[in-house]
Formats: C-alpha cells, sequence, structure tokens
C-alpha cells in the first residue's frame, strides 16, 4: 500500500522544512510513504529547499497557475506515480501532520472513498470571530449545495483513495475545496470527516484570501457556477419555468381586461407575454442542451480514467 503526500507550494522556502519534517514516516498498513511537491510557479527557492529535504517527486509549474490547478495536477500526478491513497497537506504547517494516520484510516478500512479533516474552528487562536463565522456557514451552505455532511468545507487537509483521485477534476480556477465536495457526492463517493488538530500559531496569511468581504463574494461565486456546472438542468429548467409561469400570469392579466372590455389598453402585457414565454422556451433548450453535455462531460472523464489506469501499469512495467 502506497501513499503520496502531495503539498501544494507558493513561495514556501520558509514554511517547507517544518511541514515535511511533521510527517510521520511510518504508518500501520502503508507500505511505501512518499512526498510530491507541486512548486506553483514560486519566486523564491521552493524547488531547490525541496530537492535539499529529499521530496520524492516534484512538479513545476513556470507560472503561478493557483491553488486549484496545483491541487489538480498533484493529485493526477499521484496517481501516475501509482498512489493508493493521497493526502493533500497544505505547505504552511498549518495541520498537524501527527494526525495522517488518523485521517487515511477510514480509506484504509474501507469505510470511505475521501476524509476531510474538520479543524477545531472554535478553538483555533489566530481566526477572527468574522472568520469562524464565514468557515462555519461556508460549510453549511456547501452541506446544503452538495448533500455531504462535512463540517469544515474549507479545509485542506484531506484523503483520497486512488479510486477517487482518478475521478476528481478540478475545474475552478479560485478553490479546489467546495468543487471536489460536489464533484465526489454527484459521482457515488463515500465522504467522512473526522476530527483534526492545527498547530499554534500562524506561520503565514493566507494567500487565498486576501480579505473576508473578497473571500464572500468568490465563495458565492464559486457555488452559483458549480451549481449551474454540476445541476444545468435543475438550474436552466427552474430559470424556464419562471419565465413561463410570468409570461403565463401576464398572459391572463390581458385576458382579464379583454372580457372586460378594455382589451385595446393592455397590448403591451401580449408583448410581454410573448417575449416571457419565448425566453421560457429557449431556457427550456438550454437546459436539455446543458444536460446532453453534462452527460458527454461523465463520458470523457469514463475515458480518462481508462486512459489513466493503463498509464499507470505501463508505469509499473
Amino acid at each position: 500500500m502506497k501513499l503520496i503526500i502531495q503539498i501544494p507550494c507558493y513561495n514556501e522556502e520558509e514554511t517547507l522544512p517544518t511541514t515535511i519534517q511533521s510527517i510521520p514516516r511510518q504508518i500501520q498498513g502503508i507500505d511505501k510513504i512518499e512526498i510530491l511537491i507541486v512548486n506553483d510557479g514560486s519566486n523564491d527557492a521552493t524547488a531547490h529547499v525541496a530537492k535539499e529535504l529529499g521530496v520524492n517527486y516534484i512538479v513545476n509549474f513556470p507560472k503561478n497557475l493557483g491553488l486549484a490547478h496545483a491541487f489538480d495536477a498533484g493529485l493526477k500526478n499521484c496517481v501516475k506515480q501509482g498512489a493508493d491513497i493521497v493526502v493533500n497537506l497544505d505547505a504552511d504547517n498549518q495541520y498537524c501532520a501527527d494526525d495522517i494516520p488518523r485521517l487515511i484510516r477510514p480509506i484504509l478500512d474501507g469505510k470511505a472513498d475521501i476524509v476531510i479533516g474538520a479543524r477545531p474552528i472554535e478553538n483555533i487562536k489566530h481566526f477572527s470571530l468574522l472568520k469562524k463565522i464565514l468557515q462555519k456557514l461556508g460549510s453549511f451552505v456547501m452541506k446544503r449545495i452538495s448533500g455531504a455532511d462535512v463540517s469544515d468545507a474549507p479545509s485542506g487537509f484531506r484523503a483520497f483513495s486512488r479510486h477517487a483521485a482518478m475521478r476528481i477534476n478540478i475545474f475552478d480556477n479560485y478553490t479546489y475545496t467546495m468543487e471536489s465536495i460536489i464533484q465526489a457526492q454527484r459521482k457515488g463517493l463515500s465522504i467522512v470527516s473526522i476530527p483534526v488538530r492545527v498547530n499554534e500559531g500562524d506561520l503565514r496569511p493566507s494567500r487565498l484570501i486576501k480579505n473576508n468581504f473578497q473571500y464572500i463574494f468568490r465563495s458565492a461565486k464559486t457555488m452559483i457556477r458549480f451549481f449551474i456546472i454540476y445541476h444545468p438542468f435543475r438550474f436552466f429548467a427552474t430559470l424556464a419555468t419562471m419565465f413561463f409561469l410570468l409570461g403565463f400570469l401576464i398572459g391572463l392579466r390581458f385576458l382579464y381586461f379583454y372580457f372586460l372590455g378594455d382589451g385595446a389598453g393592455h397590448i403591451q402585457s401580449v408583448i410581454l407575454c410573448g417575449l416571457l414565454i419565448t425566453a421560457g422556451f429557449q431556457t427550456g433548450l438550454l437546459a436539455i442542451i446543458a444536460d446532453l453535455m453534462g452527460i458527454n462531460r461523465k463520458l470523457i472523464e469514463d475515458v480518462q480514467i481508462k486512459i489513466q489506469n493503463v498509464a499507470s501499469e505501463v508505469g509499473k512495467r
């Protein structure tokens, strides 16, 4: 059983040594532990430090592409290197690496495909009250959207079985945390949360969240986008129904005045009724097209999985 711990990095030369040194080298049920670094276009000595620390694999981006791209590339490369389990660990040493054995245990026991480490949000001293509220709110909204019972949706401390890692494809440019949960739920992957510890102190400010208002805006935009991507038929069908219903009601209003002998004064209602019903019809067509595109995406993902399996088998030989 091979475990690869992937660490997305962007200018982490100062924090990376502490993070890597804290990783356990022996875990019950695991035969081999390796480390993969995704150097996301760092302009410091991150890659050099990683080599000196003896990491097994380094994936280099020529420029900074963002955390979501780094995470996705890490998953794909871990699968390519034959990982049976992948653990994603942040480079800022926020999470207690001693909890890795507990994090992967549900996967080893066959009880989960994905395990998300739930931080003790209320007890993290360097989190402001507003940030704690936003973290809780984000998890609540994500639970409602995805249907997954996840208590800390923004947590980056996660473990993936090989089966799950091959089926996650990140499209968002901002963050992978929410999208991976929605994808997993849609694809029938089992997700569980377990409590994990965090290290004392805040080694560096978050590079993903510049300020709380930006976080709220981008998270809301991301969730709406995910809903359209992963529930396209429901989204466009709902819009189409609203247009049809509104057009129908306006049409009834015109008929009411028409039978009272006042129809000539409400011709604009007929025009608006026609426009809304036409918009509803066109949006309904979009719902069908979007649903067909979603089916096509699933077929492409199945082909991708088969290609990854073949590549992995060739690599072993």
